[in-house]
C-alpha cells in the first residue's frame, strides 16, 4: 500500500483531496497490484517561500526499478501540475518504505 504525505503552504488554494485522488489514481495506472495509497495533506501556516512538496513511499519491489519510479515520477508531475496553482515550488519526491515497516488495519 503506497503512503503519500503531501505538505503545502496554506495560503496556496489548493485542492488536496483532489491532489491525494489523483496521486492514488497515477500510482493505480502505473501499478495496478499497489493497492490504495494512504494519503495525508498538510497545509503548514509558516513556510519560507510557497511550496508544494509531496513524498511517495512504496514497497520495494523488483518491477520497481528506476525505469518504473521515473516514469511514474514523470506521470505524477504531468497529473499534478495543472492542480497546483502558481506561483509556487513544486517538489515530488518518490521512495521506498523501509524493509522493517508493519502496517495495521485495527478493528
Amino acid at each position: 500500500m503506497p503512503q503519500a504525505d503531501l505538505s503545502y503552504s496554506s495560503q496556496i488554494p489548493l485542492d488536496a483531496p483532489a491532489v491525494l485522488a489523483a496521486i492514488e489514481a497515477v500510482i493505480s495506472a502505473h501499478d495496478g497490484g499497489a493497492g490504495a495509497c494512504k494519503g495525508r495533506a498538510y497545509p503548514l501556516e509558516q513556510t519560507h517561500h510557497t511550496h508544494v512538496q509531496l513524498m511517495v513511499r512504496m514497497l520495494n519491489k523488483s518491477h520497481r526499478d528506476d525505469a518504473f519510479m521515473q516514469a511514474l515520477l514523470s506521470a505524477l508531475e504531468a497529473a499534478l501540475r495543472p492542480l497546483i496553482p502558481p506561483p509556487c515550488i513544486f517538489g515530488i519526491e518518490l521512495g521506498f518504505i523501509e524493509r522493517n515497516y508493519v502496517s495495521l488495519t485495527l478493528e
